[in-house]
């Protein structure tokens, strides 16, 4: 048995229809939940589905985390650090920085 048995029927032109589309991909829904998400008491638009830049994002950030981490545990541990770790770890906070602004 279903679980949603009223059906709703709403005639819409070319232009109205697409605006619908593209606002419900841009949620990351199909129509039908973008259309239940907006007339549940939704205050706001559902937020955009994030760009696929970010998941490359995220893992560069993990990694310079990482590497920042290691260079700290070598640091403490030798009680010393070189001007190439320094360096490396400041490149890669540099290409960080690159790709959120190219995200934005």
């Amino acid at each position: 048995m279903r679980k949603r048995n009223r059906h709703v029927s709403v005639w819409m032109n070319e232009q109205e229809y697409q605006h619908l589309k593209k606002q419900a991909e841009l949620a990351g829904l199909g129509i039908d939940p973008f259309i239940r998400t907006l007339t549940a008491g939704v205050q706001m638009r559902p937020r955009p589905r994030p760009p696929d830049t970010y998941a490359a994002l995220l893992r560069e950030l993990s990694a310079i985390g990482n590497n920042v981490n290691q260079i700290a545990y070598w640091a403490n541990a030798t009680k010393g650090i070189g001007k190439a770790e320094i360096a490396e770890a400041a490149a890669l906070i540099r290409q960080a920085w690159r790709m959120v602004k190219e995200t934005l």
